[in-house]
């Protein structure tokens, strides 16, 4: 079943730039109002700025239950309900874990994880209200670990579960949860990170198709028609639903190329960044007073 977006109120954290930014414009040029949430007010106003319908804009960190829970309740008012949520918000590091920042690993795990149940928390009773539906960005990383990713594999694990454990609490109740996946996708987040050269090396030797960045457009049309299904399972690349079926294989067949790798690499691993990665990380850590 398909659901018409004209009218709808839709709700994307992380909207100032990348997969949100993007999501917001094609959610609005579908009929719907969209409120837009994130960390740099700036982007934020200009992304409202040029959407087709009724659109605003709030400033909050998707980790803080207190400012969610009052997002929520200006979003009721100034909308008079939501029907839509998207979970976006999201920052990755990389590196080995073993001389990873102890601040920028959690904070992964804070904005990623966290941050989509904080997001849940504060929306449920308006999405209860609406029988709306809510979409957790996931990734690929949720399907498969890979080494020098942790927090990020972690955290995209965990909201993956989130989801799933949410489906079957508040299905019953009329709202349908779902889950995105995406691959390497052209943003702020992965340029960010093809920017330390061990960590694009690593990615190239990946097998195909996962080796690739694919183009943003696209992903975000099929996270769009999801939306439109209220789908339980939205994926933007093609290929990543046919990875669900041999997800159980993949840690083995992984611990052993990527201890290959990892010896391959060794030499080089000490000069890997290790702080928040990309324009989106770089706004989280100035917002937080970060030195990087």
């Amino acid at each position: 079943m398909t659901y018409s977006l004209e009218g709808q109120v839709a709700v994307v954290t992380g909207g100032a730039r990348g997969v949100g930014e993007l999501l917001a414009r094609k959610l609005s040029a579908r009929g719907a109002n969209v409120a837009l949430v994130g960390l740099e007010p700036e982007l934020l106003k200009e992304v409202t700025g040029r959407l087709h319908t009724e659109s605003d804009w709030w400033h909050a960190d998707v980790t803080d239950h207190e400012a969610m829970a009052q997002v929520a309740a200006e979003v009721k008012e100034r909308f008079g309900k939501v029907d839509i949520v998207v979970a976006n918000a999201g920052v990755a590091s990389g590196g080995p874990f073993v001389d990873s920042d102890p601040q920028a690993w959690r904070r992964v795990i804070e904005v990623n994880l966290v941050g989509g149940a904080v997001t849940a928390r504060a929306f449920l009773p308006v999405l209860l209200e609406s029988r709306g539906y809510f979409l957790q960005i996931a990734s690929l990383a949720a399907i498969t670990p890979a080494p020098m990713m942790s927090a990020y594999c972690a955290s995209k694990s965990g909201v993956e579960a989130f989801a799933h454990c949410l489906r079957a609490e508040v299905g019953y109740r009329g709202v349908r949860v779902g889950v995105g996946y995406l691959s390497w996708t052209d943003t702020d987040m992965v340029r960010g990170a093809d920017q330390d050269e061990v960590m694009r090396e690593l990615r190239q030797r990946l097998p195909w198709p996962s080796n690739r960045t694919y183009p943003l457009g696209p992903a975000v049309d099929r996270i769009v028609a999801g939306i439109e299904r209220r789908s339980h399972h939205v994926y933007a690349q093609w290929w990543l639903r046919g990875m669900q079926s041999v997800r159980g294989c993949l840690p083995a067949v992984i611990g052993t190329a990527g201890r290959r790798e990892m010896q391959r690499f060794a030499p080089r691993l000490a000069g890997v960044s290790k702080g928040l990665v990309g324009a989106g990380g770089a706004a989280d850590e100035s917002t937080r007073g970060v030195r990087t």
